[in-house]
């Protein structure tokens, strides 16, 4: 009898514990969308470009770096791995030193560090 109480304790507490469990009942928030981490790469590629672009025309800082901003923004979309993470958070440095030049009005060396960036966001994809 001991023997059988202890298998059916020990069932119980198995049974809740999986009942329960946070990965079991882990999901995004109600009216959050998610996106897979490739098409979130290419979301934030595209911001990146767009301040390139902006850059190269001869927008002043303030819009560049703004541009940016999004860009830095949208990337904390980006979840794949821990692999993938630290190689974003790196991009995420070039892309913030970027923001940085881009405030001090230095738009044509924001510019090559933005090329930079669109290089290291776009290597991520092999890391997925």
């Amino acid at each position: 009898m001991k023997i059988l109480k202890k298998i059916v304790l020990s069932l119980l507490i198995a049974a809740s514990m999986g009942a329960v469990s946070t990965s079991v009942l882990a999901e995004t928030d109600k009216d959050r969308i998610t996106y897979a981490p490739a098409d979130a790469i290419d979301m934030v590629n595209a911001k990146i470009n767009l301040a390139i672009d902006a850059a190269t025309t001869g927008a002043d800082g303030e819009k560049v770096s703004g541009l940016v901003k999004d860009a830095l923004d949208l990337s904390k979309e980006i979840n794949a791995n821990d692999k993938v993470d630290m190689a974003r958070s790196r991009a995420n440095n070039v892309l913030k030193s970027a923001k940085n030049k881009a405030k001090d009005g230095k738009v044509k060396e924001a510019e090559e560090e933005l090329r930079d960036a669109a290089k290291k966001f776009e290597a991520l994809k092999s890391l997925i």
